[in-house]
């Protein structure tokens, strides 16, 4: 199964070792992930040197070739929002997760479609069991 990780990179790295826990959690239990990089701290200057229009196709290409989206939506964002509009627009699940004492645009909290779950989180045990439930929804659903 291919994941997209989303996470914030310009609009705050605060959660930075969040990131990285869940892009590991997600590598150890065999998923694909081509966004695992942006959990890593050099993020900022590996991207730097990339196009706009680069980035853009291909976080595009990597969406469209994901079975699901996941979003740390803990730092708002405006790419990750993109992204979670854009994936829900193809039809792909998407999981929003953030920390429990933080406020989440009522943009994403308020949309109804079916195929978006939002989740708290009080630890990353917390963080990994939503995972899990929504990548046993998908499987089902196959």
């Amino acid at each position: 199964m291919k994941i997209y990780f989303a996470c914030s990179i310009t609009g705050g790295r605060q959660y930075e070792q969040t990131y990285q826990a869940l892009t590991q959690f997600l590598l150890d239990q065999g998923y694909e992930i081509p966004t695992a990089h942006l959990a890593e701290s050099n993020i900022l200057a590996l991207e730097k040197v990339v196009r706009p229009s680069d980035v853009y196709a291909r976080d595009v290409n990597w969406i469209q070739t994901s079975d699901i989206l996941l979003a740390e939506v803990s730092v708002p964002s405006h790419g990750v929002g993109y992204e979670i509009g854009y994936a829900l627009g193809l039809k792909k699940p998407v999981l929003c997760l953030h920390d429990a004492d933080r406020a989440v645009s009522k943009m994403i909290t308020g949309n109804p479609d079916p195929l978006l779950t939002i989740s708290s989180y009080d630890n990353l045990d917390g963080a990994y069991a939503a995972i899990i439930t929504l990548v046993n929804k998908v499987i089902k659903r196959s």
